[in-house]
């Protein structure tokens, strides 16, 4: 859960966030593109704590230094990248192997070959290299480079069928001649990488912003965009007050900021589908958080559909797990209708009855929990007081507190917070980092410390059969265990809203993670950006 994460880096206060703000356009090129039509300079809410795909940086695509074997289309489906084409599987789902794309080179001029990819899988799996995904490659049993001094095929070896094995490989691939030379976790690569994508790294003024230029030797083709920032705004409002500015050609931006744009003759707003949900963690550590008829009580006494309304302004649906209920692999049945009289009979015949001052107690203990969220995210802001609010009316007291992730992450065994996840590529993707009870504790990892026998053991069997059936079977006992026992209370999952500038011309979006802008958005695919004459 962490990569795509829950996490991005601290949030800041709002002064703060207008300092950094000002700083970022004070130098040439750091503002607007003012009209520029080869620039563009956009804002997104959080930054990557690295720059190395070695450590975990794009491994959902779009990195734009760096490119997979594989990439998405504009429908989430895969293609080749530096792959000539799509693998082929053999020995039962247990042998991809891939043709290499020929002359593609490193922005530094050196050339690209198997040897780079070996290179970079070896390196994530090896103990010692600090990626909190790894687990992802589980799969994988060896990987070799053949095609003797061009090096041109990658052969990967599986432990097990794992059936959604080629979507992993859209991970960039690094260059063992510079990465390989360096301390894996702390060397200059990981903040000043060299890939074989569209851009390249100008700068990473921490805090600030990125800065990119085209890649002129890029094996698809120069981009017409020559250079591309993300502006680092973690604050709402201070994003949409330099969109307003003519700072920024384009934001993310919430719901109740982005719908004032929605007759901008000059600017289009887009909206992005996603798998992202929000999302309260119950902690198994907290007496009353980890307490079972707690959490189901939870689950039913809160009204998704009104934060939906009232909070997304209708963009986005009821989120009742990880999976939305309009993908395949939702569980029909598992949807948890809004009813607080449901709620309060659970908590009744559970013992947990209401004191003097409304809140129950049971066994000496009031149902009480701090539940945090990320400083300056207006949208967590507002899910948490509306949560906060529908518990009251249960009688149970939730305190709402805001910090950067310095302060929330120490406290996250104990404390609830509210998170956010979501991966479209595979349920896998997201389900086995969120549940898996022997990942609790790994960093933002299963936050809830959820430990559920027959949940763990449907993740792996989802993850280790080739078949479809068997996978979805699998995942719907995981999604009916969750109704008995939700160690999470998922509330929402959000279509991510986008404000750019006309010049651009008409863009387009994909299915998204939990990203935050980062590599998703409009700008998804800037390398092949034709702006307007």
């Amino acid at each position: 859960m962490r990569a795509r994460s829950i996490r991005g880096t601290g949030g800041l206060a709002a002064a703060i966030a207008i300092a950094v703000a000002a700083s970022a356009c004070s130098a040439p090129g750091d503002g607007g593109s003012g009209g520029a039509k080869d620039s563009a300079v956009v804002g997104i809410a959080y930054e990557p704590d690295t720059l190395s795909p070695l450590l975990g940086y794009g491994k959902d695509g779009n990195s734009k230094i760096f490119d997979g074997l594989l990439t998405h289309d504009a429908d989430m489906k895969l293609k080749p990248a530096l792959a000539a084409e799509l693998p082929k599987v053999t020995d039962g789902g247990r042998t991809y192997t891939y043709k290499l794309r020929k002359g593609v080179k490193f922005s530094d001029g050196k050339p690209f070959s198997a040897k780079d990819v070996v290179f970079t899988y070896e390196t994530i799996l090896d103990k010692k290299t600090n990626n909190a995904s790894k687990t992802e490659l589980d799969a994988i049993k060896s990987v070799e480079a053949k095609g003797g001094s061009e090096a041109d095929t990658v052969v990967f070896h599986l432990k097990y069928p794992y059936a959604p094995f080629a979507e992993r490989t859209v991970l960039p691939i690094a260059p063992e001649h510079i990465a390989g030379k360096q301390d894996v976790n702390n060397g200059a690569f990981t903040t000043k990488p060299v890939g074989t994508g569209p851009y390249e790294l100008v700068k990473w003024s921490k805090g600030e912003k990125l800065t990119f230029k085209a890649n002129p030797d890029y094996w698809g083709g120069a981009p017409k965009i020559k250079n591309f920032t993300m502006a680092i705004i973690k604050d709402d409002d201070v994003r949409a007050t330099r969109l307003d500015a003519g700072e920024l050609d384009g934001a993310i931006l919430p719901p109740n900021l982005a719908r004032k744009y929605k007759g901008d003759g000059g600017r289009k707003t887009y909206a992005a589908k996603t798998f992202d949900y929000r999302v309260v963690t119950l902690p198994t550590g907290n007496k009353v958080a980890g307490d079972t008829d707690i959490r189901r009580a939870l689950d039913v006494g809160v009204d998704r559909k009104a934060m939906v309304d009232s909070i997304l302004d209708g963009a986005g649906k009821e989120a009742y797990g990880p999976v939305p209920t309009d993908s395949p692999w939702f569980t029909k049945g598992t949807e948890r209708e809004f009813d607080a009289a449901k709620a309060k009979k659970i908590l009744d015949d559970a013992g947990w009855k209401p004191g003097k001052d409304g809140i129950r107690e049971k066994d000496g203990v009031r149902a009480t929990f701090p539940l945090w969220y990320l400083s300056g995210d207006k949208l967590r802001q507002d899910h948490a007081l509306a949560y906060a609010s529908d518990a009251k009316k249960l009688g149970i007291k939730v305190e709402v507190q805001s910090g950067t992730w310095e302060v929330i992450e120490p406290r996250m065994p104990k404390d609830a917070v509210l998170a956010g996840g979501g991966s479209p590529a595979d349920p896998d993707f997201d389900q086995y980092t969120l549940l898996k009870s022997s990942l609790a504790g790994d960093g933002f990892n299963n936050m809830a410390h959820y430990d559920n026998p027959k949940v763990d053991k449907a993740l792996e069997d989802a993850r280790k059969s080739g078949d479809h059936a068997k996978r979805q079977a699998a995942y719907d006992t995981i999604q009916r265990e969750l109704v008995k026992n939700p160690g999470y209370t998922f509330l929402t999952h959000i279509d991510h809203l986008y404000v750019v500038d006309k010049k651009f011309g008409d863009l387009s979006t994909q299915v998204e993670p939990h990203d935050h802008g980062l590599a998703s958005g409009p700008w998804w695919n800037v390398e092949d950006w034709q702006p307007k004459k």
